[in-house]
This record gives C-alpha cells, sequence and structure tokens, in this order.
C-alpha cells in the first residue's frame, strides 16, 4: 500500500486558552505555594517521610507472619500533626471489612493484632479488633511541623490460605505484601490519607527507606525488594557462587533446581536464618518466600549500573522458564525507548503467583504456560509500573490513569517491538479497547478526571486502563515523537520521588512541549466523549477531494483516510489529532486525487469507532 502526503487545510491552530477545572482542594495547593502552573513542584512543597527498621518472621507452620518495627517518621509539613494514621492494607481480608467484589472464605483471616505500639517513648493502649485498613491514632501530644517522631509497634497476623495480592501461593510458598503496619500519607492537598482500601483501587505511600530483617525457617529462600545485604550469612557456598555469578552475567544462571531446594543444600542449616534487604526512597516493600520454587537469575548492563532479574516458580512453569530472559529485554527496552529513562533499582523479581500485580522491584504473575504472547504481555504490563507509579509517587487510589494508563502504553509500545505492530494492535483491540467502545451504557463515558475511588466494575477499569492510555497515544501522535518524549522527560523529571497529580501532568505537559495543550487535556479528561467519527459529506473539485467529516463521539483522535480506486489500488494519509484543535466536532480536509475513487474510509485503528459503518462512503 502505497502512503499518499495528503494536504490538510486548515484555519490556524491558535486558540485561546482554556482553564482546566480544579477542585478546591486543587486550588488551595497552588495557591499556597506547595503546587506551581509551570508544572513542577511549588517553592513551598514538601511531603513526609518514614525510616524504616523492620524485623519479620513468617512461621511457615501456623502461617502467621510477625514482626516489629521502629518507623523515625518526619513530619515536614508546616503542620501540627493531632492524629497519626496507621494503614495495614491487608485488614481488607477481615471479614467486616468494606471491599469491592467477592471474597472466598479461604482469602479471609482474622486481620492484624497489634502488640505494642509506642510514640517518643510513650505506650498506647490500642486495640485493633476493630480497625480497617486504615486508622487514625488520637495522640496525647500533637507532632510539630518540621520534627521527627519515633514511632514503635509490634504486631502479627494471618496469612490468607487463598493467595491474591499476598498470602498463601501453595502451603510452602508465600507471598508477603503490604505485611506490616505504616504511616499513611499526609500530604498538601487532602491531609491524612483516609481512603479505606476495598481491594479495588491500588495504593498511596510516601517515599520511605526500609531496611528489613526477614526471619525465614530453613530451606526457605526469600526474594524482596531491595538489595540483598547478606547472602553469604544464609546460602551455602555453590548456591551462593552461582547467585554472586549471575549479578555479573548475561547468561540465565540455574541459581537452585527444585531438587536442590528440597534437599536442604541452599540455604544455611539453622532453624531460621535471617535475610536482610535494604531499599531506599521507595514508596513499598515486599517479599516471598518457598522451599521449593524454582530459582533463576540473570543480570542487564543498563546505561550506568548492571540490575539483577531473577525468577521464583513452580518447576515445569513453561512461561516463567523464560521469564528471566524477558525481564531482561524490559528493563533494556525501557530504558532505551520508552519511556526512556533509565530503569531506576538495583534488581526486578518475578514470583508465580496469581496477583498479576506490581511491586517495588517485584511482580507476582499468574502463570500463562498456553500462551506465552499473553504471559510476556502480562510481564510487561507489571514492570512497567516500575516508572508509574514507583519511579513517580502517584495516588493510584484516586488517581490510577496516572499509573495503569501509562502501564498500559508501555505495555502497547514494547508489545510492538516484540511482536509487530499488526498484532500489538489486535491484542490491544481486543483485549483493552472493545470492551469499552462497544458498550454504550453510561458508565463507560464518565469523565476520566473522575476520582478513581468513585468509580466501581467497567467504569473504573475503562478510565484507568484503556481511556486514559488512548489519550496518551493521541498526545504522542499529535506532538510527534521527539517532542512527547520531551514532554514526558519534564514531567518525570519534576516529579520522580514526589506526589504529582493530574494537574501537575497538564502543566508539565504544557511547558515540556512549549504548547498549550489545555483544550486537548479538556478533550480527553474533562468530558464524556467517546470514539465516533463519521463522513458528513464529500465533494470532488479540480483534483482535490473536499471530505467532512464529524466528530460525533467529540474524542480528539488521530485517523487514516483511506482511498480506494477503481484500479483496484489505495492510498492512505495520516492526520493527527491536530485537526481538532479549532473545531473538535467537525473538520474539513482538502486531499489531492488523481484517479477515481471507488470508496473512502476512515480508520482509526486502535481508536476504534462506536459506529465503523458511517466511516465508509461508497463514490459508485
Amino acid at each position: 500500500m502505497k502512503k499518499l502526503l495528503l494536504g490538510l487545510m486548515l484555519m490556524g491552530t491558535a486558540i485561546s486558552a482554556q482553564e482546566l477545572y480544579m477542585p478546591r482542594n486543587i486550588k488551595n495547593a497552588y495557591s499556597k505555594g506547595t503546587r506551581d502552573v509551570s508544572g513542577k513542584p511549588g517553592k513551598n512543597y514538601w511531603q513526609n517521610k518514614g525510616v524504616y527498621d523492620v524485623n519479620v518472621k513468617v512461621d511457615a507452620k501456623t502461617k502467621v507472619v510477625s514482626g516489629s518495627e521502629t518507623i523515625q517518621y518526619s513530619n515536614n509539613s508546616p503542620d501540627e500533626l493531632k492524629v497519626l494514621a496507621i494503614r495495614f492494607v491487608n485488614n481488607m481480608t477481615k471479614p467486616q471489612s468494606p471491599r469491592a467484589g467477592y471474597a472466598s472464605k479461604e482469602s479471609l483471616t482474622e486481620g492484624l493484632t497489634i502488640t505494642s505500639f509506642s510514640i517518643n517513648g510513650e505506650k498506647y493502649n490500642i486495640n485493633s479488633d476493630d480497625w480497617g485498613t486504615v486508622e487514625a491514632v488520637k495522640l496525647t501530644k500533637a507532632i510539630a511541623s518540621k520534627s521527627k517522631t519515633e514511632i514503635k509497634i509490634d504486631w502479627e497476623y494471618p496469612l490468607a490460605k487463598e493467595s491474591g495480592r499476598e498470602g498463601q501461593i501453595d502451603p510452602e510458598t508465600f507471598y508477603v505484601a503490604y505485611s506490616f503496619p505504616r504511616v499513611s500519607v499526609y500530604d498538601d492537598y487532602n491531609g491524612w490519607d483516609m481512603l479505606a482500601h476495598n481491594g479495588r483501587q491500588e495504593f498511596y505511600n510516601d517515599f520511605n527507606d526500609y531496611s528489613f530483617a526477614i526471619s525465614a525457617p530453613k530451606n526457605f529462600v526469600v526474594w524482596s525488594t531491595g538489595d540483598f545485604l547478606n547472602p553469604e550469612e544464609v546460602l551455602q557456598p555453590e548456591y551462593l557462587k552461582r547467585f554472586r555469578e549471575s549479578l555479573k552475567s548475561d547468561k540465565i544462571i540455574h541459581i537452585a533446581n527444585e531438587s536442590e531446594m528440597k534437599s536442604g543444600k541452599v540455604t544455611k542449616q539453622n532453624e531460621w536464618n535471617v535475610w536482610k534487604f535494604k531499599a531506599d526512597n521507595i514508596v513499598d516493600f515486599c517479599f516471598a518466600l518457598s522451599n521449593h520454587y524454582v530459582w533463576d537469575a540473570s543480570s542487564v548492563q543498563l546505561k550506568t549500573k548492571r540490575a539483577s532479574v531473577q525468577s521464583a516458580y513452580k518447576v515445569g512453569a513453561k512461561d516463567f522458564e523464560q521469564y528471566t530472559e524477558w525481564m531482561r529485554y524490559n528493563l533494556k527496552w525501557f530504558t532505551d525507548n520508552w519511556p526512556g529513562v533509565e530503569y531506576p533499582f538495583p534488581a526486578m523479581t518475578a514470583v508465580q503467583g496469581y496477583a498479576d500485580m506490581e511491586y517495588p522491584m517485584m511482580i507476582n504473575d499468574t502463570s500463562i504456560p498456553y500462551d506465552l504472547q499473553d504471559a510476556r504481555l502480562t510481564a510487561d504490563h507489571e514492570i512497567a509500573h516500575t516508572y508509574f507509579p514507583f519511579y513517580m509517587g502517584i495516588n493510584e487510589t484516586r488517581y490510577a490513569y496516572m499509573d495503569e494508563g501509562w502501564a498500559t502504553t508501555l505495555e502497547y509500545l514494547i508489545g510492538i517491538d516484540e511482536n509487530g505492530k499488526e498484532a500489538a494492535d489486535k491484542f490491544m483491540k481486543n483485549f483493552r479497547v472493545k470492551r469499552w467502545i462497544n458498550d454504550a451504557s453510561t458508565e463507560q463515558d464518565q469523565p476520566i478526571i473522575t476520582m478513581s475511588s468513585q468509580l466501581s466494575g467497567a467504569g473504573y477499569g475503562n478510565n484507568a486502563y484503556v481511556k486514559s492510555s488512548l489519550s496518551y497515544l493521541a498526545l504522542k501522535d499529535y506532538l510527534g515523537d521527539d517532542l512527547f518524549k520531551k514532554a514526558l522527560h519534564h514531567y518525570m523529571d519534576n516529579w520522580n520521588g514526589k506526589h504529582p497529580i493530574p494537574w501537575d501532568y497538564f502543566n508539565s505537559m504544557n511547558a515540556g512541549s512549549g504548547k498549550n495543550l489545555n483544550w486537548f487535556f479538556n478533550n480527553w479528561f474533562y468530558t464524556n466523549n467517546y470514539i465516533d467519527l463519521k463522513i458528513a459529506s464529500v465533494m470532488e473539485q479540480d483534483k482535490q477531494l473536499v471530505l467532512t467529516v464529524e466528530n460525533v463521539g467529540g474524542f480528539a483522535i488521530p485517523f487514516d483516510v483511506v482511498l480506494t480506486y477503481e484500479d483496484g489500488t489505495t492510498e492512505k494519509g495520516h492526520f493527527t489529532p491536530a485537526v481538532w484543535e479549532k473545531d473538535q466536532k467537525l473538520t474539513n480536509l482538502n486531499i489531492p486525487v488523481k484517479k477515481k475513487i471507488k470508496s473512502i474510509n476512515l480508520d482509526g485503528g486502535i481508536f476504534m469507532d462506536y459506529t465503523p459503518g458511517d466511516n465508509l462512503k461508497s463514490m459508485n
């Protein structure tokens, strides 16, 4: 198919600047100078931080996780804190906790028991029986602005028998996530984050420093977020040698197979081994352990460092046998291409579980051995979350599209490289777009800017994943790859290690691109639009095709005009969202033609049309 350079007659692109709606609390943040219209953090920006020293023990027989932690909490805010909000996500497993979906009996537990709680040496009488996923502890002495506070907590909780984002993968394999009580976020636009976790929306945490000492039974290997500090204290010599070799090798090193794991050869033969890990300036920490999972590892050279990649899985899982090599590719591809920012952490580990879920430096994925392409795209998506929300501290609970939309976009872009554009487009359409665009019900077309915590079902999923991803890809098409990447890097440079909200993204992309994109953001984020183009009229005169396209659905999308001639040849031209900048309902296109036209078709590709029948016009 030849490509035809099509002429596009626009009456000019200059339009008056549009203001973007802001809720009153967001306006207050801007007026206080914690956020700035330049897109950068304001001159008065602040965020709080905890330094966590955690000792945790996993009893493989009782399935109980117990621990003690000391938190050095810095109140960097200008406010005096009269309560301390403590978050424990796994209390969602308590029968009385609110949740977004069905919970089986095997997924429920008694939840958190706090056995000791003190602040600056003062003991508090805490009854955690009635705690949900977040609880405000009333303080006897307020925490002063610009001060540090020492918090000590001892706790325990049972691992859920049915594994989801955490719990028992099998009777001797555990994914231990959200395992410790933490200080909830206190921020500049909402104060304490008191939104309960319900299992649908994801997470919002401070950038903290974590030191973990994990006590695991003999013969259990631990995989974790962070730097592995003491491999020589817990691994026997041959397996220590293999692990260290993997940190320098491009080859896949089989550190331990199933029989070696079961034989007692891998770990030191103490009744309990203490595995130590450390990670600084990161939003969460998790680990997994097993006494029979296969352990593969390798590493990959990035721009400034070598990163470890590891896989832990049940013997015979055909997809996970390839995960280590896939992850080597992932880290390198994301570094060099999109988003084009070096993978920021020292390691990435994949564990075979049931969650299809991301954590800092860890992913917990279902095995899909019968469809390796699907399995690989799952890994792509979860590893893409490295950047949003772990490099950028997104408030996923309120603004899920700020991370899920980007992970979906990066999954699509790396999928083009892995499988070709035709296959990537087909997957994007079938798995992402069709269920939204073919469902005309009201909840499908709520504005993306709607708080994610106020949405459910398909309305949540389509805003978080589908429409937001299409908005990012439409903007990429509008700006072109180079300018889009320049603007994206400006946003990421402004906000990595901090807490951006949608208006920080909008303002950063405006500043980074040197364009006022508010018309685009209004169109995609603040409307009930959907995708539906229509050929309104066609005229031919002086070897020009005058094509009027009506934007019935409203979204400013890119599309191709495909001309089929009487002699059977075809030509197409691409139009970016720029055609909608002046008038988002109607555009007139002047297209030079050389032969007699048989038909005209509007093709949006992955921007699937609700009524494709009126995109085709026969000229006979």
